[in-house]
């Protein structure tokens, strides 16, 4: 007596009776020109509701006078702080809730990251959010951080980035990425883009000015002085539109 099983197909991990009567295999996977077709339809939907937003700015959120285009040497901070990942473990958006606005400062305005390109914004908190960490800290504690994050914040995991003390930006580079904003519509004029050179010479030499009031002596073009600039610069013109506009509201009676 056979004890082969009756339906042997079963057992062996595949289907007695192939799924040809699908209505996805009928409609689409036995139609390869109607198949291509909603293919090409899906894509380019996901495709406009990518593209259209970034030529409709200007119907986008309410725009903020007191936010300005990032100097030179703030651009090549932020390139330096993309270029180092810094995004990946700070976010730089405060949500509009008790916690965050007791810890970071007022929530974040869609109107403040108008000169944002691209956009920081993150995803993740391994470390603190930096949307409002201008001013916050003197510049020799972002140096000293840089540094050695330990020795600015006790228990701090973020490794340190010392060679940012050792490597230089140069005009050039700054110059091309504040050509490429240009192009993408930040309002630099002709004449900015022009003194890219004197306006980087200007800032940082201010701020290697204050550092050596705190014992610490560097070069203008150092990369930390650039990511210092940066960073001294994220929130305080978004900071100074909430409070202008806090100010001007009417009394509740």
């Amino acid at each position: 007596m056979s004890t082969e099983p009756k339906d042997k197909a079963k057992f062996d991990g595949a289907p007695a009776t192939p799924p040809n009567d699908s209505w996805h295999r009928r409609l689409m996977e036995g139609r390869a020109g109607l198949f291509a077709l909603m293919t090409t339809v899906g894509v380019s939907i996901g495709g406009i509701v990518e593209i259209i937003p970034m030529y409709s700015i200007a119907a986008g959120p309410e725009q903020m006078a007191e936010v300005t285009p990032y100097s030179p040497l703030e651009v090549a901070g932020r390139d330096i702080y993309s270029r180092e990942g810094c995004v990946q473990c700070h976010s730089q958006m405060v949500r509009p809730f008790r916690a965050e606005t007791m810890r970071y400062g007022t929530w974040s305005r869609a109107g403040e990251y108008t000169f944002d390109r691209p956009f920081l914004l993150g995803s993740r908190r391994i470390g603190p959010d930096l949307h409002r960490i201008g001013g916050k800290y003197p510049n020799a504690w972002h140096y000293e951080h840089m540094r050695d994050p330990r020795s600015t914040s006790a228990g701090s995991i973020m490794p340190p980035y010392s060679w940012l003390h050792k490597d230089t930006y140069t005009v050039a580079d700054v110059t091309a990425s504040v050509v490429a904003l240009q192009t993408l519509g930040v309002p630099y004029t002709d004449e900015e883009v022009a003194n890219v050179g004197a306006s980087i010479k200007a800032q940082a030499d201010a701020i290697v000015a204050d550092l050596a009031t705190a014992g610490i002596h560097t070069e203008p073009d150092k990369e930390i002085i650039a990511l210092t600039a940066y960073l001294q610069r994220l929130g305080r013109d978004g900071s100074a539109a909430v409070k202008a506009r806090e100010a001007a509201a009417p009394t509740p009676l």
